[in-house]
């Protein structure tokens, strides 16, 4: 079946077969599915620890670029874990603190407390999220969870409560890490014995739902090999914490299955990339949809059309925090469905922004969809980069131009400029230049992470700029 056989299937059913057997031990059944954990404060999360004989806590945080950092305590630190927090040298991760001044603390965050449904190694496992703190105690200001909350904390000086988020991530599997063999050669939706990544993805939304990560939608995506999973909504800073999960499952799982699962915007010549289309609402102080307007032609409210102007007018400088890969650029080309061109559309796919049909009688889904991003963002400063251009519309009443319902993707360059339509930017150099002097990510940011993050992304472009290719050769070489 498929490349990899009859064999391959039968790995992947009999390991999410031991999935739920494991699991099943250590979680409450509820429909066949274990029942995530809801620990909410350190007593609760040592007492499980107790019960069920944890061996091992893994406490996560994220780098600067969106990598996943962890170190493991055993439950005997735990208590003095959660009330002094564990040091660690931040110096040693990208992003963080100097040398000279390296000490750092994470703070376990008892509300994010998961079991890990698989072992590792013999260990039985829960995972919580850090806090990164300062030795003093404050919040580290460079932490992108930090970031996050500072920016949405803001919310609530204009009225609102929470910024909900609703992200599909795409993704290939391939054989191995070091080469591009698809699994298959299914194509969008099919159900097929090509597609063979059905299995994978059925254990990873087994782990997902254990782990508290509800999910809406799974399918094969249109390019050979690729595959979507999409995330039921949630708040902001509960979904950064999920997407990141997501993540690590997705390749965890593939990995423990002898196949490759990989993020990368632009694996193969001639296919569509993978992005992540982030649907994103806010909402008031009544807990009412802000985004919805019964009166308006589209549904949207003023707020909502200030938040978008803001998103449209400051897209070129969040593009570096929304798609800060060399590769990413790859993927953002004309004819492979991946948005270029600045407008905003309803229902036309080929805008940067596109607004969902309403539903009527659901008024709590209006929302906005940002068609550019991709998953191998980091999803903490990319989030905080939408939020910080959306508000600075909203603050400003930033005015929305009308829709554009064309096929952008047809119309010649005098076309585009007789309308007005910018691009973003082309390469990743582009999105540096734009990013630099952004007074906008200088406050979103910090001037700080700002810098650090145009230094790493100077540095790989000039890595790509230096290097010589195959292709180059091949080209050139009897020059």
């Amino acid at each position: 079946m498929g490349f990899l056989g009859h064999e391959f299937i039968q790995q992947v059913r009999e390991f999410s077969d031991q999935m739920v057997e494991y699991t099943s031990k250590h979680l409450e059944l509820v429909n066949g599915l274990p029942k995530a954990l809801d620990l909410r404060t350190p007593e609760e999360v040592l007492a499980y620890v107790g019960e069920h004989r944890i061996t091992s806590i893994r406490l996560w945080f994220t780098d600067v670029l969106g990598f996943l950092k962890s170190f493991e305590i055993t439950p005997a630190e735990l208590p003095g874990a959660f009330e002094e927090g564990m040091g660690f040298d931040g110096s040693s991760i990208h992003g963080y603190r100097r040398i000279q001044e390296s000490d750092m603390v994470a703070l376990p965050l008892a509300r994010t407390a998961q079991f890990i449904p698989f072992q590792i190694g013999p260990s039985r496992c829960i995972r919580m999220y850090a806090e990164v703190r300062n030795p003093d105690g404050s919040p580290y200001a460079g932490n992108p969870r930090n970031i996050l909350r500072r920016q949405l904390d803001r919310l609530q000086g204009h009225g609102f409560s929470h910024m909900n988020i609703g992200p599909e991530a795409e993704y290939f599997y391939f054989r191995d890490p070091d080469s591009t063999q698809v699994l298959d050669q299914a194509g969008y939706f099919d159900l097929v014995p090509s597609d063979v990544g059905d299995d994978l993805r059925e254990a990873t939304v087994f782990a997902l739902e254990a782990m508290g990560i509800q999910v809406e939608y799974t399918h094969h995506e249109v390019a050979p090999s690729q595959h979507e999973i999409d995330l039921k909504y949630d708040t902001a800073l509960r979904m950064a914490d999920k997407l990141q999960t997501y993540k690590w499952l997705v390749k965890e799982i593939a990995r423990r299955n002898g196949v490759h699962a990989t993020f990368m915007p632009k694996p193969l010549d001639g296919e569509n990339g993978s992005g992540m289309h982030v649907h994103l609402s806010i909402f008031s102080d009544d807990d009412s949809n802000a985004f919805y307007s019964a009166e308006d032609e589209h549904h949207l409210s003023p707020t909502a059309k200030h938040f978008l102007a803001g998103i449209l007018e400051h897209a070129k400088e969040i593009c570096l925090l929304t798609n800060q890969w060399y590769n990413s650029y790859k993927r953002l080309v004309p004819g492979y469905e991946a948005p270029v061109y600045i407008t905003w559309a309803v229902r036309n796919r080929s805008a940067l922004v596109r607004i969902p049909q309403y539903k009527p009688g659901k008024e709590e889904a209006t929302r906005i969809e940002l068609r550019f991003p991709d998953a191998a963002c980091n999803p903490y400063l990319a989030f905080a980069s939408m939020l910080a251009a959306g508000l600075h519309g909203v603050e400003n009443e930033s005015v929305l131009r009308p829709p554009n319902q064309e096929d952008l993707y047809q119309l010649s360059p005098v076309e585009r400029a007789e309308r007005d339509i910018d691009a973003l930017p082309h390469d990743l150099y582009d999105a540096v230049q734009r990013a630099k002097d952004s007074a906008l990510l200088e406050a979103t940011l910090g001037r700080a992470v700002l810098d650090k993050l145009i230094e790493t992304k100077r540095s790989e472009y000039d890595a790509y700029r230096l290097h010589v290719s195959a292709r180059e050769l091949t080209q050139s070489l009897k020059l």
